[in-house]
């Protein structure tokens, strides 16, 4: 169970950066005045969602990395080796996971009505009111649905994974990565077993969604 447990750890925890993190930045964006400059930095906050993962891990390693800029600095400064470490893998989930909530956040939140909020300028309601108290609630749905989905893909993170932390049994070796090193040694049984851990337990999760993502819509509706 090692694997999964590892696996769950990950997703729960980069699962909590991405959400909070992908909430703010899609706030930050949406804020921006120019259309060209909003263009581009959503451009480049949603690449890791079209790059092959593998590419994403490259980028990683190249940054963090032993001998490299960030990965050397971390490792001087605080004694701290993050490539192929569990940090790494939450690392790898975050990034590849990042930009499923940035963009449900962010088109949840431009959904909102904008009369809404200009109503409240006009009463002398500040912006975080408005954000936390009326823009948030009705942007809800969409999202809860970003965090389960980051959530799932940070779960089912195999790429970026093995590029930034290996598949170090014990150590950095989750579900997926688990799953190719199965079938690697020809342990089929094995592998037919942790495929059916991560369907299920996928399948449990998008379940989940649809059925908070109705509860938040009822909610906001009545």
């Amino acid at each position: 169970m090692s694997p999964l447990l590892l696996s769950m750890k990950t997703a729960a925890v980069s699962g909590g950066i991405t959400f909070f993190f992908g909430l703010f930045v899609a706030k930050g964006v949406n804020s921006i005045k120019s259309p060209l400059l909003k263009m581009v930095i959503d451009g480049l906050l949603t690449l890791p969602l079209v790059l092959p993962p593998t590419v994403a891990g490259f980028f990683l390693l190249a940054l963090f990395g032993v001998n490299q800029p960030v990965g050397r600095f971390f490792l001087e400064f605080f004694a701290w080796k993050v490539a192929f470490s569990w940090e790494a893998t939450v690392l790898a989930a975050t990034v590849v996971s990042f930009p499923l909530m940035y963009r449900s956040a962010r088109g949840a939140l431009e959904q909102v009505d904008p009369t809404y909020l200009a109503c409240g300028r006009t009463l002398g309601l500040s912006e975080w009111y408005l954000f936390s108290r009326i823009q948030l609630p009705l942007a809800a749905p969409g999202i809860l649905s970003g965090g389960i989905l980051a959530f799932a893909r940070g779960l089912g993170e195999f790429g970026a994974t093995a590029m930034i932390a290996g598949n170090i049994a014990g150590k950095t070796r989750t579900l997926p990565l688990s799953i190719y090193s199965s079938v690697a040694a020809g342990r089929m049984a094995d592998a037919y077993h942790e495929v059916g851990l991560i369907v299920v337990f996928s399948f449990v999760v998008v379940v989940a969604m649809n059925y908070f993502t109705h509860r938040s819509k009822r909610k906001v509706v009545s």
